[in-house]
């Protein structure tokens, strides 16, 4: 009979959503922003750009915080580090100060995310543990969904866009951070806290499907940046609705796409989830090329549907093999690793697409972004399919 209690697991749970809704949740604000502070779309690209650093950061010298402290300390300190990274939000009058209150919260987005993970695994019951990975990336998608979708609807209404969207969230994650003292602590082997980096590579005979499924990543990531950073602002030149509510829903209804496909393809071979999360994102590519040079809204919406299926799907291919060539010893480091080229994802072509929009227009930043990315999903398809066959993991 299990005697476990679902109380710790529900807890972590929350701890998790609150965390991920309030690093999402400034999305649909952006175009407010921008009208405020007379800003250029690359300003609008750093800012987004600075919270993904803040992810690095944690994940390049904090990712064993966890091993050292347990994971209850460390996701308190992710959701004390939300909290001033929302409350720097609040009394942020200019782009710097915005930028570096969304780095502290990328930094919050880090702790939170991988202190969570463990933690789902130590206190979801024993009759479920082969669910615990399944359903912490759901809560983190569902959470992700949630923020701009939350944001944008409180924003759409309040007199206070700027201020209002932070405040349910900051109440909400100070709630969880005392809640979490009541989870009784695991006993574990501490080990020394470091910050030295630790990135590595799996055996050398994965090293093709390695890259291969990291940037398959890295171009999913990247296609949900472009939406979460840009989409707001070029949202009013394709479609009729404007204000935050619509550019909310649209970068939820992304996650929201992506964690269906996700649920729905679950038991799909790795290799044929891959490969149609790259073609899918081709597709949405195309499709949002299209929308923008012949102004026809309705494409904007198959192409929102393509981007978060292809997300959705080419996440779950490419984290299905790198579970497949790791093993016990060398997992953590390998994701770590695999998680650091795929943020660049929403660090480097996001730059480059602001740039284009600075100096030549939104529609060519985007279009940019669309032919360069397409170009990368082309080359990795057609390599993945060179395969022929696997290596088993020794």
């Amino acid at each position: 009979m299990n005697q476990q209690s679902w109380r710790p697991f529900l807890m972590v749970s929350l701890a998790l959503c609150i965390g991920t809704i309030g690093t999402a949740l400034a999305s649909p604000l952006y175009p407010i922003y921008q009208q405020l502070w007379h800003l250029l779309p690359s300003h609008i690209t750093y800012i987004f750009v600075a919270y993904m650093f803040g992810c690095l950061t944690t994940l390049l010298f904090l990712g064993r915080s966890s091993n050292s402290f347990g994971f209850i300390r460390t996701l308190q300190a992710g959701l004390a580090f939300a909290i001033v990274g929302l409350g720097l939000s609040v009394f942020a009058s200019n782009a710097y100060f915005l930028g570096f209150g969304r780095f502290i919260i990328g930094i919050a987005s880090g702790l939170i995310s991988t202190s969570a993970m463990l933690g789902l695994i130590y206190t979801i019951p024993d009759t479920h543990k082969q669910s615990a990975a399944q359903l912490s990336s759901i809560i983190t998608v569902l959470g992700f969904g949630f923020g701009p979708l939350i944001g944008g609807a409180i924003a759409q209404v309040s007199d206070a866009p700027l201020v209002t969207p932070y405040l349910p969230v900051i109440v909400a994650a100070a709630i969880s951070f005392f809640s979490l003292f009541s989870i009784k602590t695991m006993q574990f082997e501490k080990q020394n806290f470091s910050v030295a980096p630790h990135l590595e590579l799996p055996e050398i005979h994965f090293k093709t499907l390695f890259y291969l499924a990291s940037f398959t990543a890295f171009c999913a990531f990247g296609s949900f940046g472009l939406f979460a950073s840009l989409a707001p602002s070029f949202i009013k030149n394709v479609i009729p609705w404007h204000g935050p509510l619509v550019s909310g829903a649209t970068i939820a209804s992304i996650l929201l796409v992506s964690a269906c496909a996700q649920f729905m393809a679950k038991s799909l071979n790795m290799h044929k989830a891959l490969n149609a999360g790259l073609i899918l994102l081709l597709i949405s590519y195309l499709i949002l090329t299209i929308c923008m040079t012949m102004h026809l809204s309705f494409l904007f919406f198959l192409s929102v549907i393509c981007v978060g299926m292809g997300h959705g799907l080419g996440l779950l291919g490419a984290f299905a093999l790198i579970h497949h060539m790791t093993n016990v010893d060398n997992r953590a480091a390998v994701v770590s690793t695999y998680l650091f080229i795929a943020y660049f994802g929403t660090i480097v072509p996001i730059i480059g697409a602001g740039y284009l929009s600075d100096h030549f227009g939104l529609m060519t930043g985007v279009l940019g972004f669309c032919a360069g990315m397409g170009l990368l999903c082309l080359y990795l398809l057609i390599h993945h399919l060179k395969i022929k066959t696997i290596p088993n993991n020794s």
